[in-house]
């Protein structure tokens, strides 16, 4: 049986949540253009995944919408149904349970992702084919990088909540990464950050000038 036909007739134990909102490009615009620290102290460092999930792939930063996918370990299937819910400028955020031992996602998920307007994936898990997913300008973050392929079994469910990286992910959050890591702002909240960011960021330029002011080298010398 080809892969349509098997993942089309497998994916009735995979169950999706009815649509939820989304933020819009020009809201959350903003948040992509400050360092995805600056984000998460304006929410308290409280909702930022844990260091175990990295950037893998040379594209950064990451902002888009969270598509919520919950899998079995080493299982993908969900992964595929759940891109024909994707909308541009969604980021797929897949709990794998930490999963090493099979990749998640990979090129030819990663060619969906660009055809349906995916900027990128936050995956606890796995994924392979990094190279390939760079070339294609998409921002993958994820545990570890592997060659071994995943199954394609279920279950799993899509546009619900997720664990990731220690941070719970509704759909429709909006996810703000860079070289550091990955940030999570609840779709509730998006205005409010993207206020508070500017201060963050205006009162680090003001410590960064004292700072600077005080290098025994800055003193100009008395004529």
């Amino acid at each position: 049986m080809e892969l349509a036909m098997f993942i089309a007739a497998a994916t009735d134990s995979v169950s999706v949540s009815p649509n939820w909102p989304r933020s819009a490009a020009a809201v959350i615009r903003h948040l992509g253009e400050v360092p995805a620290a600056n984000v998460g102290d304006a929410l308290q460092r409280m909702t930022v995944l844990d260091g175990g999930i990295r950037l893998l792939t040379g594209r950064t930063p990451l902002l888009g919408n969270a598509l919520t996918v919950h899998v079995r370990s080493g299982d993908n299937l969900a992964i595929h149904r759940a891109l024909d819910e994707a909308r541009p400028g969604d980021v797929l955020v897949v709990n794998g349970h930490g999963d090493l031992t099979r990749a998640l996602i990979g090129d030819l998920i990663g060619e969906i992702m660009v055809n349906a307007g995916v900027v990128g994936a936050v995956v606890d898990g796995a994924v392979r084919d990094v190279q390939v997913l760079s070339e294609m300008g998409l921002a993958v973050y994820a545990r570890a990088a592997t060659p071994a392929g995943p199954f394609k079994h279920g279950p799993g469910t899509i546009g619900a909540p997720v664990a990731v990286g220690g941070v719970v992910i509704a759909a429709g959050d909006v996810l703000v990464g860079d070289s550091d890591g990955v940030v999570v702002v609840p779709r509730h909240r998006v205005q409010e950050v993207v206020e508070a960011v500017e201060g963050i960021g205006e009162n680090e330029e003001a410590l960064r000038r004292r700072i600077l002011a005080a290098r025994p080298d800055s003193a100009v010398p008395a004529r």
